[in-house]
């Protein structure tokens, strides 16, 4: 058994099969993990892994330390996406939560999460590089797919990844959706599917090219980029004929799922070196 075997890390698991991802990772080197399991936002099927799951609210930040501590973790890992909606919407927060938000200057990803972050050092849990355990998944450079960018989505690309590399130095979000050299659709609170879909509406369906970055100087403990089949769906509902990605900083999920059902659908998918 290894030094990093013989730990047990804590699982922060938020929606979508990232978190599916982490535990499978996990099972193959022999980690033991417990799951911190977020009631608004992890798949119920989370607990057929075998692996320790408790259920707490999004704003249970105390109760998350509690879980931890008590459990013998001192390193967390952050997987899935928590929707914003959901943090200033219905959650309702503890007092650490509480206090955590009222420290901040920002309420944007950066700063939320960051916040998160910093209480669970204080209380002597490490929040680990969330793809520690995923190298394997993460997109390798050049063409994933059957075929490569045309020359119409080549110059969408060019056009767009510098401003969407912008957008995301900003913390707004880290996709943008291109038509003929034009900004058609930039990611906010929304997430890249529904941007996606969104664009598809603006333009009908139509020449569209999905630009998708990780932020400069990346934190990738939390926020790493995450493409699944779920974005070549809402590519094909939208007429989105090219996805571009940052090589080794996007985690694909089902890769072979992924890259078949953009080549039965002509879908271009192509991870570039990022902009530093």
């Amino acid at each position: 058994m290894t030094a990093q075997s013989a730990q047990r890390f804590g699982l922060i698991a938020g929606n979508g099969r990232l978190p599916f991802l982490v535990l499978e990772a996990a099972r193959m080197q022999h980690i033991d993990v417990v799951v911190a399991a977020i009631k608004e936002e992890t798949f119920t099927a989370i607990e057929a892994f075998g692996y320790p799951v408790h259920w707490l609210g999004i704003g249970q930040l105390g109760k998350l330390i509690s879980l931890f501590k008590d459990s013998g973790v001192t390193k967390a890992i952050m997987a899935g996406q928590v929707k914003h909606v959901q943090i200033f919407g219905s959650a309702l927060p503890d007092l650490t939560m509480i206090r955590m938000l009222a420290g901040l200057k920002e309420k944007n990803t950066d700063a939320l999460i960051g916040g998160v972050a910093r209480v669970l050092e204080q209380a002597g849990i490490e929040l680990v590089d969330s793809t520690a355990l995923l190298s394997p998944h993460m997109a390798p450079e050049g063409t994933l797919t059957r075929r490569a960018l045309n020359p119409r989505e080549a110059a969408d690309v060019e056009f767009g990844r510098g401003i969407a590399n912008r957008i995301a130095q900003l913390d707004i979000g880290q996709s943008i959706v291109v038509g003929e050299r034009a900004v058609v659709a930039v990611e906010a609170m929304e997430g890249t599917d529904a941007v996606i879909r969104r664009a598809g509406l603006l333009v009908g369906r139509k020449n569209l090219t999905v630009v998708k970055v990780s932020k400069p100087r990346q934190d990738m403990r939390f926020d790493v980029p995450v493409v699944g089949e779920e974005t070549i769906t809402s590519m094909v509902e939208a007429g989105a004929t090219a996805l571009v990605l940052d090589a080794n900083r996007t985690l694909l999920v089902g890769r072979e799922r992924l890259t078949e059902l953009a080549d039965r659908n002509d879908i271009a998918v192509v991870a570039l070196p990022p902009i530093e």
